[in-house]
């Protein structure tokens, strides 16, 4: 893999602060960080969208929010009713959160549904769909259908992680993922990424785009042209607890 440049390392990079304490303060300095740096976008909770879209107007970095997020659990209405709202916002991207327990029982069928009632309304607006599939609490026979169900869908992206369950990304997950959907589905690593080695180390893997809050972190590194260590091993994940 060729070395990428530190713009090319910050457009692989969604910004991001989900933290249930953020204040409009803390919104405020995400997104001029994403104008400063380029970040692909700033993904926040959906309450924040309507002040994000605000700032953003005009810059590179999109609006992005997370629906159904952080468990999954909310009814299929209720996650196409907060897809609808924050698109209205100006969310241009969205991160669902599949229905873990649905899939986990078998229920394949409703899963797939789950995903693809979000799918069409985020596609009829022009907003692209990232599917979480919560890695770490999927065998990986679940974590291959999971992938399965987010393309057969439509969706745009696959993702790993919320990056506040048991476990974040790692290179194993992402390469499974980017095997399972194929060359031209995006595949997102979020959880546990802190260093520009931790990135580097998922776009090997197959990631397309990285989830992470330590993206000013990492764009300094890149132009330092230091990569650090990474923080997680092949096939391990950092702590991911509330480090999205």
């Amino acid at each position: 893999m060729r070395e990428l440049t530190p713009v090319e390392v910050a457009a692989l990079i969604d910004h991001t602060l989900l933290k249930p304490d953020a204040t409009e303060a803390d919104i405020r300095k995400l997104c001029a960080e994403a104008r400063e740096y380029g970040f692909a976008s700033v993904c926040i909770n959906p309450s924040w969208v309507p002040l994000a879209a605000k700032l953003l107007a005009g810059a590179k970095s999109k609006v992005c929010t997370v629906i159904g997020f952080p468990l999954g659990a909310t009814s299929t209405i209720a996650k196409v009713c907060e897809s609808e709202e924050a698109i209205a916002d100006g969310a241009k991207e969205l991160d669902m959160v599949i229905n873990v327990g649905l899939l986990k029982s078998g229920n394949s069928v409703s899963a797939g549904h789950d995903i693809r009632a979000v799918c069409e309304a985020a596609h009829k607006s022009g907003v692209l769909l990232k599917v979480i599939i919560e890695s770490c609490l999927l065998t990986r026979e679940e974590k291959i259908l999971a992938s399965q169900l987010a393309k057969a869908a439509g969706a745009d992206f696959v993702k790993t992680s919320t990056g506040f369950s048991t476990g974040g990304a790692t290179t194993d997950d992402v390469r499974l993922m980017r095997e399972t959907v194929g060359p031209a589905m995006g595949v997102k690593a979020s959880g546990g990424i802190r260093t520009l080695a931790d990135l580097l180390a998922m776009v090997a893997a197959g990631a397309t785009r990285i989830g992470a809050s330590a993206g000013v972190k990492i764009v300094e590194e890149a132009r330092s042209g230091s990569s650090g260590s990474s923080s997680a091993a092949a096939g391990g994940s950092a702590s991911p607890k509330n480090s999205y």
